[in-house]
């Protein structure tokens, strides 16, 4: 289960931090995954300018019933976001898989 990613400052005004938490709900330890992050650059009257994407790894191996929290820095090109601009990373999504039982 992923918990409600939380969007903080990144320093720069083309980078944000994304942290959310993760729990194994599941029976089998999950040891492959990633998060991909959908972030929009956002002008200074509102307006949705673009959306960049980026893949990374989640931190796994993750065992059944443990908590874990994931942080991440997310920046796009400086270039991207000129003065007045800033980023809002909205698109969140995973993909996890347990670890398939052994054979005896």
């Amino acid at each position: 289960m992923i918990g409600k990613p939380k969007r903080a400052d990144g320093g720069e005004r083309w980078c944000e931090k994304i942290a959310f938490p993760l729990v194994n709900t599941g029976t089998k330890p999950v040891t492959v995954g990633t998060v991909t992050f959908g972030t929009h650059i956002i002008g200074a009257l509102g307006i949705d300018w673009d959306t960049r994407t980026s893949t990374h790894k989640l931190p796994l191996p993750l065992a059944p019933g443990a908590r874990r929290t994931a942080s991440y820095r997310i920046c796009v090109d400086a270039w991207r976001v000129p003065l007045g601009m800033h980023l809002d990373t909205k698109d969140v999504s995973f993909d996890w898989t347990p670890r398939p039982d052994d054979k005896p």
